[in-house]
């Protein structure tokens, strides 16, 4: 049966639809503007205008109703990485409550958690290693509002998990791999994963994303919105371009990035002495800036590559911004829901 995954952002909604798992066929793949500038809707007004927004997606693509996957965006999400003592399945779920207090910022009782054991000792282990848990934390009222969007249209969402989590489920980071900093940026945030030995190891979040390296341009050279998206996507990084003015303008915003990444790269190296990460991984359809991969492997020092959510796949593939769709993918890749 055909699935339907829908990657929400302020500027656009993708959604693909195909038979999910481990081996997909995309039957389908779709990209609109946002034209309400939000992910998830603040108040009744802008309620009813999302399931417009949705329901005309749906219908005028023929996309299927059935299996539906949603993303939520990291910036309305508290992630935390936490180490335990080993604990059963069943000692665990008794004291993730209490752990989620002391990790997680949002009051309990406004809590809608969930969780995941990504290393557990095996239990000839004698050099008294801890488990590591994820944690996932997001305000209750917000999920309410973004699955009653879909609930009003006679929907019931099988899947909603952040958008890193997807992307990281897409471009399956091997144990054999290098230690890798998985990049994410959407129009209003990014988001920093770092993988090492196949296992995640911890996720920082920032709110600068495409959208203000537009607002740079149109402020610094004095152009509309339209104009200034267009020249981000024509010129970025390329200083022969206008005369370098757009890489002028757009380089303050992609420094902060950079610093970003140098940040999340010293905080590994702290976390695991004598490991470096080794390469960066781009997604998301920011990233495809021209020039961007030469200046942040200029800057950094590191392999950096641009994610191909689209490698072992079939079917009705775009013909171009593979890494757009990685969260997407990402959905569509889960296989037990």
């Amino acid at each position: 049966m055909s699935a339907l995954s829908l990657d929400i952002g302020t500027y656009a909604i993708k959604a693909i639809s195909g038979n999910p798992g481990k081996k997909i066929e995309v039957e389908r793949f779709v990209e609109v503007f946002n034209p309400l500038g939000v992910s998830i809707p603040s108040d009744e007004a802008l309620m009813q205008k999302f399931v417009d927004l949705i329901e005309s997606i749906i219908a005028d693509n023929k996309l299927p109703r059935n299996d539906v996957r949603l993303s939520l965006p990291e910036s309305v999400v508290s992630t935390n990485i936490i180490e335990l003592p080993t604990l059963s399945d069943a000692e665990l779920a008794s004291a993730i409550g209490w752990q989620a207090e002391q990790h997680i910022p949002i009051p309990p009782d406004q809590l809608s958690l969930q969780y995941q054991v990504l290393h557990r000792p095996s239990k000839e282990n004698k050099n008294d290693e801890k488990m590591r848990v994820l944690l996932v934390g997001v305000h209750k009222d917000l999920v309410e509002r973004y699955t009653n969007v879909f609930l009003t249209l006679g929907i019931e969402p099988k899947l909603l998990e952040t958008q890193m989590l997807s992307v990281l489920r897409a471009l399956d980071i091997e144990k054999q791999e290098p230690p890798t900093l998985v990049l994410q940026m959407g129009a209003s945030n990014t988001q920093l994963a770092m993988v090492y030995e196949g296992e995640l190891r911890f996720i920082t979040s920032q709110m600068t994303g495409g959208h203000a390296l537009t607002q740079s341009l149109e402020r610094q050279i004095n152009l509309s919105a339209q104009q200034a998206e267009e020249y981000k996507r024509a010129y970025g990084l390329d200083e022969n371009q206008f005369e370098g003015k757009v890489k002028a303008a757009l380089l303050p915003v992609v420094q902060i990035m950079v610093n970003e990444i140098r940040k999340a790269m010293t905080f590994f190296v702290n976390q695991y002495p004598g490991v470096n990460a080794q390469r960066i991984l781009l997604s998301g359809g920011p990233t495809l800036l021209p020039g961007l991969v030469q200046y942040i492997t200029q800057e950094v020092g590191v392999e950096v590559l641009v994610a191909a959510p689209f490698s072992n796949v079939t079917g009705m593939i775009p013909e171009a911004n593979h890494p757009t769709w990685t969260v997407c993918m990402g959905l569509m890749a889960r296989e037990e829901l």
